[in-house]
């Protein structure tokens, strides 16, 4: 659980890494930037998700449970 969410995490950042990349060195038609963005916020929300079920299913374990 712990090595997916750090996974998700480097996937997250290197998405927004790239999205910068694209915004400073594409041409101004190019929409690989916002493809880029894209992929962060799906990711961001797919490990939101991940970790809300997780917590409801009892994989992870709160401070408060």
């Amino acid at each position: 659980m712990r090595y997916f969410v750090i996974a998700v995490l480097v996937l997250i950042i290197a998405s927004l890494g790239s999205a910068l990349y694209f915004v400073f060195h594409d041409q101004s038609g190019s929409d690989r930037a916002f493809k880029a963005l894209a992929v962060r916020v799906g990711l961001s929300v797919l490990l939101f998700l991940f970790l809300m079920a997780g917590l409801y299913f009892g994989f992870i374990h709160g401070r408060l449970s």
